[in-house]
This record gives C-alpha cells, sequence and structure tokens, in this order.
C-alpha cells in the first residue's frame, strides 16, 4: 500500500520557498495540491474584482437610505412643528382653540384684549 504525502500543507505554511520547492520537484502528490491550490488562487484573482464592486455599491446604497431617512424625517419634523393644527391633531386628537387654550373669547372665537 503506497503511502500518500501529507507535508504539502506543513511546508507550504511553515517552511522556507527553498525547502518548499525542493520538496515540490521531488513530491508529485505535491505537485497535484500544488497545481491545485495555483488554481484556486486564479479563480479567487478573477472574482475579487465583483465581490469589491459589490461590496462598494451596499456601501453605497446605504449612505443614500440613511441621507433620504434624515430628510424625510427633517421635512416631516419641521412641517408638524411648524403647523400646529397637525401638531395638535397628532397629540390630542383634534384642533386646539384659544378658548381650549383658556383665552378669554367672544362669540366670534376671536380672543378678547381688554
Amino acid at each position: 500500500m503506497d503511502k500518500k504525502c501529507t507535508k504539502y500543507e506543513a511546508l507550504f505554511t511553515f517552511a522556507d520557498e527553498k525547502t518548499f520547492n525542493e520538496h515540490l520537484q521531488n513530491c508529485k502528490e505535491c505537485q497535484d495540491e500544488n497545481k491545485k491550490m495555483e488554481a484556486v488562487s486564479e479563480l479567487i484573482k478573477e472574482v475579487k474584482p465583483h465581490f469589491l464592486k459589490k461590496k462598494k455599491d451596499l456601501a453605497k446604497l446605504k449612505i443614500a437610505c440613511a441621507v433620504f431617512a434624515m430628510c424625510l424625517s427633517a421635512t416631516t419634523l419641521g412641517l408638524i412643528n411648524f403647523n400646529t393644527d397637525i401638531s395638535d391633531t397628532l397629540k390630542y386628537g383634534t384642533t386646539l382653540t384659544p378658548e381650549d387654550l383658556g383665552f378669554p373669547v367672544d362669540a366670534y372665537g376671536f380672543v378678547m384684549v381688554e
């Protein structure tokens, strides 16, 4: 029974380049393993720009969503704060009149000034 060489990973990781290359010249199994590793490395290099572009596009989308949410909330809060009728309706369920606020009013609903 033939024993398979299991030195490839250890030499690739821990050995210096000279020792690794010498072993590759003498070991057929490690040469095959090295060819597989080089093929995988080429595939990774080929798809790397795609993933980097996808990551940048996702970051741009997140920024655009955050800016949109900030603009929308600023606009909404600004409208509610400047329009007291909307604010009163949201808080109390109806628009408050000067009489509800405790001011003296005449028969027409205007504030009386003495």
